[in-house]
């Protein structure tokens, strides 16, 4: 998902610069590459700094560190190397912007973030700013300056995640508990603010994706296409805020994950007709 964001802003923001993603293919492809590095450290820093919780909770306790097959301190210099790794890699092959946003990114998941889900139930919204950065990172990786459209790709990666996450948090909800992480399916035992906020942020990123196609950045085909995603994604969430079951929770889960890729196919079907 963090390339995909990543994609769609480079994307973007080659259209907005008016140049060819074909014109520098390696300039997507070293992007690519630092980004991955870049998140796929956070994730193994993550699992180092977490490694006591997650050997608690079922959903976690095979991962590599709780099992043992990875040992801490091996997680944590491949992290760090890796991390650091991809943070240079952009600096040196891409451009210094997307490097500071990639550096952001880490910062802000693994320093702020990832404590406050002991602390706070606004954890989830907060989380949120690193998982929508790699957009501005694509973005600035093709034109080197952020514009009104990377900051509504922003927008649309920051409100999908908050009833994705949701969907997850009420899954998981029993091992979350067990641990102390204050995610709100957790701590709203009625569901009724989870619900209200999923449904809240669905609609939100339905206005906000037809923002691209009044800013000029989308077509017509882009618009009605994200307008079917977004409005079956609403759906969704509304089906979910009835009555949360496993059902209707893994329901609103696929839905969020398909709803990404599509809205990327439908994105680049829309530029090639323009």
């Amino acid at each position: 998902m963090v390339l995909v964001s990543t994609i769609i802003g480079f994307y973007l923001g080659a259209v907005e610069s008016e140049r060819s993603i074909l014109t520098d293919p390696w300039l997507l492809i070293n992007t690519i590459l630092g980004t991955a590095f870049v998140a796929g450290g956070a994730g193994v820093l993550n699992h180092y700094l977490e490694r006591d919780l997650d050997s608690q909770m079922k959903r976690t306790m095979k991962r590599p560190i709780p099992s043992g097959r990875i040992k801490p301190n091996t997680a944590r210099r491949f992290g760090i190397f890796i991390s650091g790794m991809g943070v240079i890699y952009l600096l040196s092959a891409v451009n210094k912007p997307t490097a500071v946003v990639a550096f952001a990114t880490l910062f802000l998941y693994l320093i702020v973030y990832t404590p406050l889900k002991m602390k706070t139930t606004w954890n989830t919204l907060i989380g949120a700013i690193p998982g929508a950065l790699p957009t501005l990172g694509g973005w600035l990786a093709a034109s080197g300056n952020i514009e009104s459209g990377g900051w509504i790709l922003f927008g649309i990666l920051f409100l999908w995640q908050i009833p994705h996450f949701f969907a997850i948090a009420w899954l998981y909800r029993h091992d979350y508990g067990r641990v102390g992480f204050k995610m709100l399916p957790v701590t709203d035992p009625s569901m009724r603010k989870t619900s209200a906020f999923s449904v809240l942020f669905c609609a939100l990123l339905v206005l906000c994706t037809t923002f691209l196609h009044l800013n000029g950045i989308a077509g017509k085909v882009f618009m009605w296409g994200s307008l079917l995603l977004g409005v079956t994604f609403f759906a969704l969430a509304i089906d979910a805020s009835r009555g949360w079951t496993e059902v209707r929770a893994r329901r609103l889960l696929r839905g969020s994950i398909i709803y990404l890729p599509l809205l990327l196919i439908i994105l680049v079907i829309d530029q090639s007709l323009l």
